[in-house]
């Protein structure tokens, strides 16, 4: 889902020439037809030199992207953090802004990015807050904001961490900057737990399995009830209607399915056989 906070003039860079030219974007991508053009136009506010790492879509994605005038580059889905860093051998400028293509800058936002000094400041990175939304409803319970994360970075001295799962960027000295962006996470509730593509518990228990760790047959419940909990009682869940109950019950089953997905592997050889660890995505 996709939501639009500026005009179709910001599809042009808005201010001087010097400034602009100070910051790549990096988006990853894959079948994102309905998101790459609003991301692309929310980027363009800040940054003039636009990089897209696609996995393969099979829409208009890249199309849309070229004809936007990024820069598309061609990549087999490595997992999250390895992914996000193949741009920066592609990127222009020290500075990368890293957007995921359901994500929009607000305009509040661009003008905190306009106003930095790119050039002189102590910092590597910057941190945006994200607003994380059902629809069109900003949910604020959960640890579901301010969920600050950095995507604002000098790429000599920090980068997405080298993971396949969950990656967040390393900076010694990062700063938070006081707005938001924007997270189109799910169109509605259903797709807490059937968004395509969504499969974060089978993702993570093959990522468990091939580092070693092992669960018990109290494990599945133990860590259900445990996210559960986490979600609903102390961040705040309960003050959050049935968003909050609906998130904090997706939160529980996720973290259920990973440890029962893993005990599967462990105790039943058939299934273990026929999986395919070399394609963990």
């Amino acid at each position: 889902m996709a939501g639009t906070l500026f005009s179709s003039a910001h599809y042009d860079c808005l201010f001087a020439r010097d400034a602009c030219t100070m910051i790549s974007a990096n988006i990853i991508t894959f079948n994102e037809e309905a998101n790459i053009a609003d991301c692309i136009a929310s980027v363009r506010q800040v940054c003039d030199d636009i990089v897209v790492v696609d996995s393969g879509s099979q829409d208009r994605t890249t199309a849309i992207a070229h004809e936007l005038g990024a820069q598309v580059v061609q990549q087999a889905y490595l997992g999250d953090g390895i992914q996000k860093n193949i741009a920066l051998a592609h990127v222009k400028y020290d500075w990368v802004l890293s957007l995921d293509a359901d994500e929009r800058l607000t305009p509040e936002m661009v003008e905190a990015i306009r106003q930095l000094d790119l050039s002189a400041t102590e910092h590597d990175a910057f941190a945006f807050r994200r607003r994380n939304m059902i629809g069109s409803r900003w949910i604020r319970v959960c640890g579901w904001y301010p969920d600050y994360c950095i995507r604002l970075y000098n790429r000599h001295h920090a980068r997405f961490a080298d993971v396949k799962q969950h990656a967040s960027i390393g900076a010694s000295n990062p700063k938070r900057l006081n707005a938001d962006i924007v997270h189109y996470s799910f169109a509605n509730l259903g797709q807490l737990f059937a968004k395509p593509g969504r499969n974060f518990s089978g993702r993570a228990a093959k990522i468990m399995f091939q580092k070693g760790k092992r669960a018990n047959a109290f494990s599945p419940f133990t860590h259900g009830l445990n996210a559960f909990i986490r979600k609903y009682i102390f961040q705040r869940g309960f003050m959050g209607g049935v968003d909050g109950m609906t998130v904090a019950i997706s939160a529980g089953l996720n973290s259920y399915l990973k440890y029962a997905k893993l005990l599967e592997y462990q105790r039943d050889p058939k299934v273990l056989e026929a999986e395919d660890f070399k394609k963990v995505w």
